[in-house]
């Protein structure tokens, strides 16, 4: 299964205003880092169908995540840990390019 750590800067120009005095990551945010890594990884080259989402946890300015996923005969299932605590904040599947529906 492959894995990728990534962290989102305390002063993310996203959390200022997402939301004022309790700023979070946005679930767009999180979803575009996801398939930019998986896409990255993948000779699939094409669109990208999102299948389901589940935001768990939330993500915040500072926070490290990893993000880990497995190929299911071209869907895509992944999810990203919060490195500190290894708690789930997001699952989710997905489709990359021209794999069947």
């Amino acid at each position: 299964m492959p894995r990728v750590e990534t962290h989102f800067v305390q002063d993310h120009p996203t959390a200022a205003g997402h939301f004022p005095g309790n700023p979070i990551i946005p679930g767009a945010l999180l979803l575009d880092t996801v398939l930019h890594t998986i896409a990255g990884d993948s000779a699939t080259a094409g669109t990208c169908v999102i299948r389901a989402a589940k935001f768990l946890r939330p993500v915040r300015p500072g926070d490290r995540i990893r993000i880990e996923w497995e190929d299911l005969r071209g869907e895509m299932h992944f999810r990203c840990i919060l490195v500190e605590g290894e708690e789930i904040a997001v699952t989710g599947m997905l489709r990359l390019g021209d794999a069947p529906v």
